[in-house]
């Protein structure tokens, strides 16, 4: 039996919910899996019933100001000597592989004791020309170093002529008519007063809101919930689109589900602005950079969009480890989109090269 560590970056639910998708079927297939989770607060973690035991490490995270990054405060509370300390005291010898979810802490044990790295995260996807913000030298400079590896497997919502894989989705998500007039939103680095003073904006429509409450409050056309994945998921599959920030894995099960989806970047965060720009191009969200009644009004009266039909993509991930990860990353890839059922790639195709890299 081969033992893995499996880092995984928490400072997003969505690297949490691609590590509770692969970690089962991880060990299903034989491995021993380990998991060792940071970037945000062990009491503040939630949905992680998948990994059994894990540990928790402080890593990075940014500091965010009413949805806007922070670079200056983020660089401020860096704790780099408490990161070396934890990536000098996490013994990976013991392992035959060590996989991360851009997760900096097991990255960096691998790579200073010479442990192989498998990366499996969006963020790799940014080393091929995909569509990207002009880069600013700091962001190319964390994002080719912040967690390294070895070998480098990118996931996104198209190829982009790259061996970049299509997004690995929960299972149990599948389709119910949705009910009419009805919205998810999950902004949580937005404030929540001004949140909901947006939405009240729209009073023929409900809005179940995702926010940091104890318990669940009706506020005229809005039910605000505390996080659960589980209600999450009810929810998520039974509105009719979803309004949420410009990260990776909730647009991706929103794609795979066929529902109307508005994205709001975060400001000064490259990685979202960039996710935003492909959306555009893809033909595949509306964006809204700052709350803004234009936009809103031409998604809530956009038609529902096809669903995405995407491969068992952790299914074929599992398989090519077991198999010593011989095949290419690009076979790998091209067997995977091949089975994608999806009108994005003649959309690509139009684009050409139209994309900033």
């Amino acid at each position: 039996m081969k033992r893995v560590l499996f880092g995984v970056q928490a400072t997003g639910n969505g690297h949490i919910t691609r590590a509770n998708v692969l970690v089962p079927k991880l060990r299903k297939i034989g491995f021993e899996v380990d998991v060792l989770l940071s970037g945000r607060e062990r009491q503040k973690l939630f949905g992680l019933e998948a990994f059994g035991h894990y540990r928790t490490r402080r890593g990075f995270s940014f500091v965010l100001d009413d949805g806007r990054v922070n670079a200056l405060r983020t660089l401020c509370q860096s704790d780099i000597g408490r990161f070396i300390r934890d990536v000098k005291d996490l013994d990976v010898h013991n392992y035959d592989l060590v996989l991360t979810d851009f997760e900096p802490v097991t990255a960096w044990a691998a790579k200073i004791q010479g442990k192989k790295c498998i990366g499996i995260g969006h963020q790799y996807a940014f080393n091929y020309p995909v569509p990207k913000q002009p880069f600013h030298y700091a962001s190319k400079t964390i994002m080719k170093n912040f967690a390294p590896a070895d070998v480098e497997i990118g996931l996104h919502w198209n190829a982009f002529g790259a061996p970049i894989l299509p997004p690995i989705i929960e299972p149990g998500l599948g389709y119910c008519a949705p009910r009419w007039k009805s919205y998810l939103v999950y902004l949580p680095f937005d404030d929540v007063p001004r949140v909901t003073a947006f939405l009240r904006r729209y009073p023929n429509y409900h809005f179940i809101y995702y926010a940091p409450v104890s318990e669940v409050v009706d506020s005229e056309n809005i039910t605000i919930k505390p996080y659960s994945r589980t209600s999450f998921k009810q929810d998520l599959m039974s509105v009719e689109g979803v309004v949420c920030g410009a990260g990776f894995e909730l647009p991706s099960e929103v794609l795979a589900l066929g529902k109307k989806l508005l994205v709001q970047p975060l400001e000064g965060q490259f990685e979202q602005q960039c996710n935003a720009k492909a959306l555009t191009l893809l033909a595949s969200a509306h964006v809204m950079r700052r709350f803004d009644d234009r936009v809103m009004k031409r998604f809530l009266r956009a038609p529902a969009p096809a669903p995405i039909k995407y491969p068992d993509v952790a299914q074929a991930l599992v398989e090519w480890l077991a198999d010593g990860a011989r095949e290419p990353v690009s076979g790998l890839s091209n067997r995977l989109w091949a089975s994608t059922e999806s009108q994005q790639s003649s959309a690509a195709s139009r684009l050409g090269t139209a994309w900033a890299l």
